[in-house]
């Protein structure tokens, strides 16, 4: 296999055989192609996209890129969520506990930030101690003990992903559907799953801007992994505003302790989160209805078990033992923390989450390059929802920076990207629709 014919066939829109994909993919794993050989892979692929057949030959290249695990021993069933991307989307945090208080075994293998939208493991990673690249006997221990463990891509699972992600975030070629699908995919298969729901995001702050785009997306990844032997199914979910009230990484690390103590009901993020509790405990077989899987879920939130289960996790993967009952003192806390004033009165309309997220990365919460490092402290909280009535200086979010210059930049970025406007925006539904 010629890296470079690869390459100029997938350019000239020519279907590729499995067997040029897989070793493409091999000599990718042995760093035998160079970076702007994958580089140039991923573009090509971007503006030729890929048939189906070739994105399952991608995704199970990739997946056998390294080692395949099996969860036979634990005893219950296995599943996972995973979402294509989102600005304060923490939905994973809150999610693996709760399923796991009700009985669900969660290996969640997630990634870092990409492009705009932050990433669970650096959100995980501003927790001290807590490990994302633990040894596979520890990470089937915490599975076994506290019901779920998010980790990192091990070196030994789907590694073809990790250094096809990173190259990905850089090149401007994040938003390919047979990309992202296998990656995903890969990763997910190679966990050992039996069960996969995904929240595909459509909307200003998402990758797949468009509904039809989402759902593209989302039926090439269902099709895909139940072509591969895992039950899936996807929702679409609303990204055109912050999903929590914080973003960034220590920040949503917070917001998640407060969500899984009861102090973040009747949100939006609460409506999805308790959604994906319910599809992927009546995937796994254990309600019978997705009315039962709410009430299920809804239980393990209010009786403080799911809270448990993530305060074992974090205590398992080396963090604090008593993190839930301290996270304020534990979580690395930004020096300058400042409101951003509303500009003027009326009713908070519409927001760009994209921007803010980029405005995340700006202030050292993000990457601009894949060898940059992460300022867990920075980002927003307190974030209005939109539809709130404000009087012009209110504050509608605080930004946390590591210094007043940052901060003074930040405020004026966050005010620039709401509309406001004397008109109540018209509500949306934060699920638009199922795909199984």
């Amino acid at each position: 296999m010629i890296p470079q014919e690869v390459i100029r066939r997938k350019r000239d829109g020519v279907e590729l055989s499995p067997a040029e994909i897989a070793g493409f993919i091999e000599g990718l794993t042995a760093n035998r192609i160079s970076e702007g050989q994958v580089a140039a892979f991923a573009m090509a692929t971007f503006f030729r996209g890929m048939t189906r057949a070739e994105t399952v030959a991608l995704t199970l290249a990739m997946r056998d890129s390294g080692d395949v695990l099996s969860w036979a021993e634990i005893g219950r069933p296995v599943g996972d969520k995973h979402s294509t991307g989102g600005i304060g989307d923490n939905v994973s945090l809150m999610l693996a506990p709760i399923v796991a208080a009700c009985g669900l075994a969660v290996p969640m293998i997630s990634g870092r930030g990409l492009g705009h939208t932050g990433g669970t493991l650096d959100k995980l990673e501003a927790i001290p101690g807590y490990d994302v690249a633990p040894s596979e006997a520890q990470f089937r221990r915490v599975v076994r003990e506290a019901g779920a463990a998010i980790i990192g891509q091990t070196g030994d699972l789907a590694p073809a992903d990790r250094r096809l992600y990173a190259i990905r975030d850089v090149t401007a070629t994040v938003e390919s559907i047979p990309l992202i699908t296998a990656s995903i995919l890969s990763k997910k298969l190679a966990a050992g799953l039996e069960t996969l729901v995904l929240d595909v995001k459509f909307g200003n702050g998402a990758f797949m801007q468009g509904v039809e785009e989402a759902e593209a997306l989302a039926r090439s990844l269902v099709e895909v992994a139940n072509g591969a032997g895992v039950k899936t199914s996807a929702l679409l979910t609303d990204m055109n505003e912050p999903l929590a009230d914080a973003a960034g990484n220590a920040v949503e690390i917070a917001h998640a302790v407060d969500f899984l103590a009861g102090r973040k009901g009747g949100t939006r993020i609460e409506a999805v989160t308790l959604a994906f509790a319910a599809e992927m405990l009546l995937q796994a077989g254990l309600v019978s209805t997705l009315t039962e899987g709410q009430e299920k879920a809804t239980a393990a939130l209010a009786s403080g078990r799911a809270l448990e289960h993530f305060g074992r996790m974090v205590h398992l993967l080396g963090g604090p033992a008593d993190f839930v009952e301290r996270f304020a003192t534990y979580l690395p806390a930004a020096p300058v923390i400042r409101p951003v004033p509303a500009p003027d009165s009326g009713i908070l309309a519409a927001t760009d989450a994209r921007g803010i997220g980029l405005a995340v990365v700006e202030l050292g919460g993000g990457r601009r390059l894949a060898s940059d490092g992460i300022d867990h402290r920075v980002g927003f909280d307190r974030i209005l929802p939109l539809g709130t009535r404000v009087e012009r200086g209110d504050p509608i979010a605080f930004v946390h920076a590591a210094d007043a210059a940052q901060a003074e930049k930040a405020v004026a970025s966050m005010a620039a990207l709401y509309r406001i406007t004397d008109q109540a925006p018209v509500a949306r539904p934060v699920i638009l629709k199922r795909i199984g």
